[in-house]
């Protein structure tokens, strides 16, 4: 029953009439904006980055490290074969980039995972842009129409992420070599790469998606013990997924733009031994 005190409904959000009477808009005393800002201008920063970086075709390359936005080499213009896999199916993209395409597939992986989507829609979307905060919409359809229905190809790039990973841990193992080619020896460069892929095999592994595929649609545990340790580690590995998820996007760039200070001659990678 009405009283004549309530608010009148919000032209948009999920604001409505069966809502409890209350006129602020939420409760909340704390800076509740600060995370999906953060969330935003993290996200906003990396893609203008890699961005520039993908798009430039350039200095991509500095004995014996490729950057990880450029791995594997798919164009003519990716050095020589002493840099690993060569195949140059595309030509000589120019003024296309290589890169291009190949952060189709890691980026689809990122922006389907289900860390990320709680990120962007709250940074970006407003939906809701935090919790016990209304979102401004009308209404909330979920991932059920187009574009957002194609979250659901979050397995298959997840696939597509487990050789991406692959290759970038040849590119890794490739890193023990000098300028020279000559194996055996270790750079600042190696270890900028071995810590960039620990991380991303650490964020890949602990996907939804990879807990499900090791112990999903089991009935009994019992029965299947080493899926089931499995799960245990993956599961272990998916409760830092949202820390797992920002380490490994900042190491790939670092990993990206020391590669671009050697390939600029800023300085040459020091050698451990």
């Amino acid at each position: 029953m009405a009283t004549g005190t309530e608010p009148p409904p919000s032209p948009g959000g999920v604001r409505n009439a069966t809502r409890a009477a209350i006129a602020e808009p939420h409760l909340r005393k704390d800076r509740w904006w600060l995370a999906p800002g953060a969330t935003a201008f993290g996200l906003l920063a990396f893609v203008v980055y890699s961005s520039w970086r993908a798009l430039s075709g350039a200095d991509y390359y500095a004995a014996p490290y490729v950057s990880p936005f450029y791995s594997p080499c798919l164009a003519e213009s990716c050095q020589t074969m002493k840099t690993g896999p060569n195949w140059a199916l595309f030509g000589e993209w120019w003024p296309f980039s290589p890169a291009v395409i190949i952060l189709l597939f890691p980026l689809g992986f990122r922006l389907t995972c289900y860390y990320y989507r709680k990120a962007y829609y709250r940074g970006f979307w407003a939906s809701p842009p935090a919790c016990a905060v209304a979102e401004p919409h009308r209404k909330y359809t979920g991932e059920t129409r187009f574009p957002l229905i194609l979250q659901n190809l979050h397995r298959y790039f997840f696939y597509a992420a487990l050789l991406v990973a692959v290759v970038l841990s040849w590119d890794t193992v490739l890193g023990f070599r000098n300028s020279a080619y000559e194996w055996g020896h270790m750079g600042v460069g190696t270890l900028v790469f071995l810590v960039n892929i620990a991380l991303i095999w650490a964020y890949t592994l602990s996907c939804h998606s990879c807990r499900h595929i090791v112990g999903g649609r089991l009935r009994h545990f019992s029965q299947h013990p080493v899926r089931y340790r499995l799960w245990g580690w993956v599961g272990k590995l998916n409760g830092r997924h949202m820390q797992l998820a920002w380490a490994s996007l900042l190491s790939v760039a670092l990993a990206d733009f020391y590669v671009y200070l050697l390939a600029v001659g800023a300085f040459t990678d020091p050698q451990l031994f």
